[in-house]
């Protein structure tokens, strides 16, 4: 049995410590969770550094961000644990209850999905985050962290276990895989025997692999090429606004925005204001300015690279923008239909009618009006914090909280019935 198996076997063992634990055990270990993670920020904060070290020069600025961790950011995972252990217990909840003309009383009950299994790259954060979810909605979790945060990873994993030694919940029933490497990934893939459910957290590589390969049942959280519309009724101010938070704010998360589209009525007055916005203005702040890929319309307005064959199916995560003009909201949204991978899209406008035609039509997770996508986010959604964006239809859509990483099962209550 290889040391991926044994983490594996120990979840499944300790599941049993989540699953059974009522409300009041599962919000005390979560608070004892937070405390004892903001307790060992040194730790965790020294190894990070160990983590930026091993990645300084061989990732973009914007990834960099992405798997950096300071006291702030320790303090937001605490409170998102925090926020968690607030939330209703979604595990025993009735969803439904009927009784049948022979008299049987059917109860369709929300319960714990059993042992969740989690594999994500460069980011700290989904850590603590993942292991919250799990535990308050009644489940052991497998946690696998890219090799590039994985010492950040494994500090935190520390500290929460710590919290959780201080209850009745096994520490066992948070794993994190130490091969950081791709058999380690795969055994997850193939662990139908120890896993309930699969969650792929990253970039298109490794989500397109764990589709491909895992006989575990699979959430797919998608990568966000994620749109924003200007419309020709659009209010300018809203939509420079927005556009800049969405692309700016934290370009490396999969929530903020890669492909602007902006009606061609309006394009050769707006495009200019916003370059002005996005690049001179960064430049003149000391800020890195955003880089164009443009379609030819746009061109004859803006300075920036020709758009080439794939820039509007690109999640760059970094401070490029695809910009294209188009004639009608309905333009607009069949393109939108073509390169989208249906995370998040937007439209500002203030015309009734374009609103609803995109919100009707585009089928996203999360649908924008007058809004940056940014708010794509478990927290932003009232969730606490979010076990990931899944962009299928099934089991879960959108943000990803407690009620999305259980299941449900029928209780059938008779008084002798048989069947003819």
């Amino acid at each position: 049995m290889s040391n991926t198996q044994k983490q594996l076997a120990l979840a499944k063992a300790a599941k049993k410590s989540a699953n059974t634990a009522d409300t009041a055990e599962k919000n005390r270990a979560l608070l004892a969770m937070a405390d004892s993670l903001e307790a060992a920020a040194e730790d965790i904060l020294a190894a990070n550094r160990l983590d930026l070290e091993a990645a300084a020069g061989k990732i973009p600025e914007s990834m960099t961000d992405r798997l950096l961790l300071d006291e702030k950011r320790i303090g937001a995972m605490a409170d998102g644990i925090r926020a968690v252990a607030v939330l209703p217990d979604p595990v025993g909840e009735i969803l439904e209850t009927s009784t049948l003309p022979n008299g049987l009383e059917i109860v369709k009950k929300r319960v714990a999905m059993g042992v969740i299994g989690i594999i994500y790259e460069s980011r700290p954060n989904v850590t603590s985050d993942a292991a919250a979810l799990a535990l308050k909605s009644g489940s052991a979790v497998v946690l696998r962290s890219g090799k590039d945060a994985f010492q950040s990873a494994r500090a935190i994993v520390a500290a929460l276990k710590t919290g959780l030694a201080q209850t009745r919940i096994s520490p066992d029933a948070l794993q994190l895989i130490e091969d950081t490497g791709r058999e380690g990934s795969y055994e997850m893939m193939r662990a139908k025997d120890y896993l309930d459910l699969l969650i792929p957290r990253g970039g298109t590589g490794l989500i397109r692999a764990v589709v491909e390969n895992a006989v575990v049942p699979v959430i797919e959280t998608g990568t966000g090429i994620v749109h924003i519309y200007i419309d020709k009724d659009a209010d300018w101010d809203k939509a420079l606004r927005i556009v800049y938070n969405a692309k700016t704010s934290r370009p490396s998360v999969c929530n903020s925005m890669e492909v602007l589209l902006v009606h061609e009525d309006i394009a050769a007055d707006f495009l200019p204001k916003l370059e002005r916005l996005l690049v001179r203005d960064r430049i003149e702040a000391g800020l890195p300015p955003v880089r164009f890929r443009l379609d030819p319309q746009a061109a004859r307005h803006i300075g920036g690279e020709a758009a080439g064959a794939d820039d509007f199916d690109t999640e760059f995560l970094d401070y490029i923008l695809a910009v294209k003009t188009v004639a009608s909201v309905e333009e607009a949204v069949g393109h939108i239909e073509v390169h989208s991978t249906h995370h998040s899209d937007g439209i500002v406008t203030e015309n009734p009618e374009a609103a609803d035609y995109f919100t009707s039509h585009v089928d996203s997770a999360a649908v924008y009006v007058n809004a940056s996508t940014r708010f794509t986010d478990g927290g932003e959604f009232g969730l606490g914090c979010e076990m990931g964006i899944s962009t299928q239809k099934l089991h879960a859509r959108g943000p990803m909280g407690l009620k999305e990483l259980t299941s449900y099962k029928y209780i059938v209550q008779g008084t002798g019935q048989v069947r003819e």
